[in-house]
């Protein structure tokens, strides 16, 4: 039995993480942590767990054997270092961090006390993904050339769990980036991940368009992202991240090659389609993507404790996220220079 503490208790937590760890019979919800004490206290009583007092008196529980981090960004790299350092096993939800030192120090913390640091990429578990990226390995479309990839949807002060237009999500000092961290790392890390390929070069512009907070001020942290990825190979696209689409939701991902296109998520009938070159269309209708509104078993915690009780059994490490934060925090560098900012991998 595997003891789970939970650090920030918001939507994330109570949508995803707390859930799913109830749901199965190999881990107790052993205790939790939030800033708001009403709030630990609640959801500790709902799951029959400890309420800690502090984050320092969570780690100190000797039964406590891991932990999630459902905190705000800014909170990430020194609650999960010290986590580490107290023998606990951690799950940090994304961005892993808000500086690139930071995300290597918690790889290194990792390392350093053999325990587990995975981060809840959680697209690279939706079965599209997973299936159009054995497409691509195998020469479905041939020699990608070029790709689309975008998470857009109408801002996070409608899902958090205070909503309304003063959220940390808008507040620079907790948040530290805004549509590009929330949802521009999820489209970057898969893009990654369906190509098998880094990404070396960015250019970007980061920008804050139309989200104010109560009182008619510009939010401060971008609300939306454009960024030109170059990959390894000369491949050449871009990622759109967006929290100003007050229509719906769109998380799709357009793969070009020399013998076809693999589209992801784009026809709402069909979560993948494969045209090929000539005429030949082929549809994969394995699920159907998540969305803020409609919420699925997210199968990022159950990989975790997998791989808690049997480490040959796959994790998404902390370690195989860094290449995608260094494109994260290089678009932010090309927006504020002009430049185009390239990565060494």
């Amino acid at each position: 039995m595997i003891h789970i503490g939970v650090a920030g208790c918001g939507k994330i937590a109570q949508v995803r993480h707390l859930p799913e760890y109830h749901d199965r019979e190999d881990v107790c919800v052993w205790g939790l942590y939030d800033l708001n004490p009403d709030r630990t206290q609640s959801l500790a009583k709902q799951y029959h767990a400890k309420a800690y007092a502090s984050y320092e008196d969570m780690l100190s529980d000797p039964d406590l054997d891991a932990v999630s981090i459902c905190s705000a960004n800014a909170f990430h790299a020194d609650m999960a270092i010290a986590a580490l350092k107290a023998g606990k096993h951690v799950l940090c939800e994304k961005p892993m961090a808000t500086t690139m030192e930071d995300c290597e120090r918690m790889v290194q913390t990792a390392r350093e006390t053999g325990k587990v640091l995975m981060i809840a990429q959680n697209q690279r578990l939706a079965a599209a993904h997973l299936k159009a990226r054995e497409l691509v390995a195998d020469g479905a479309i041939g020699r990608l050339i070029t790709f689309t990839t975008a998470f857009r949807h109408g801002g996070p002060e409608t899902w958090t769990i205070d909503p309304g237009a003063n959220t940390w999500f808008f507040d620079q000092s907790r948040a530290v980036m805004g549509a590009m961290a929330d949802l521009g790392i999820h489209k970057t890390d898969l893009i990654q991940f369906l190509t098998g390929r880094n990404v070396v070069e960015v250019q970007a512009s980061l920008a804050t368009l139309d989200k104010t907070f109560a009182d008619g001020s510009p939010i401060t942290v971008d609300d939306n992202a454009i960024c030109i990825y170059r990959l390894e190979g000369n491949i050449l696209g871009t990622m759109t991240a967006s929290w100003t689409d007050y229509a719906g939701e769109d998380n799709s991902t357009v793969l070009f090659g020399t013998e076809g296109v693999l589209r992801i998520y784009e026809d709402p009938a069909h979560s993948l389609v494969l045209q090929k070159r000539g005429g030949g269309v082929e549809y994969f209708d394995v699920d159907q993507i998540q969305t803020n509104d409609q919420q699925t078993r997210s199968g990022v915690i159950d990989l975790f404790i997998d791989h808690l009780l049997d480490p040959k059994k796959p994790c998404i490490s902390g370690e195989s996220v860094l290449n995608a934060m260094r494109a994260v925090f290089a678009a932010r560098e090309s927006s504020l220079t002009g430049r185009a900012i390239k990565i060494s991998v």
